[in-house]
């Protein structure tokens, strides 16, 4: 079977309503975090870990680390709902 092309004649196709932009820019999409340079050694293990888990997700491997700790430390200061204790 062969695919139909579509043809437009010149004019009005429909009814139309232009939509005021709402969307925020670009700068506001992804907020700046305030980061700091650290040196931290991990175990061949775990880095190997995070290569191997960010490849597969096409991410560095550094941010799935950040991510991590990030994480754990939000966790940390709001205490964890439904802890016991």
């Amino acid at each position: 079977m062969r695919s139909r092309t579509v043809r437009y004649a010149a004019g009005e196709i429909a009814r139309f309503r232009v939509i005021e932009d709402f969307l925020p820019p670009p700068a506001e999409l992804v907020p700046r975090e305030d980061n700091v340079k650290v040196t931290l050694s991990l175990s061949r293990r775990s880095l190997d870990f995070f290569k191997r888990e960010a490849r597969k997700r096409r991410v560095p491997y550094q941010r799935m680390i950040r991510a991590l700790v990030d994480t754990y430390a939000e966790r940390q200061a709001g205490g964890i709902k439904g802890k016991v204790g």
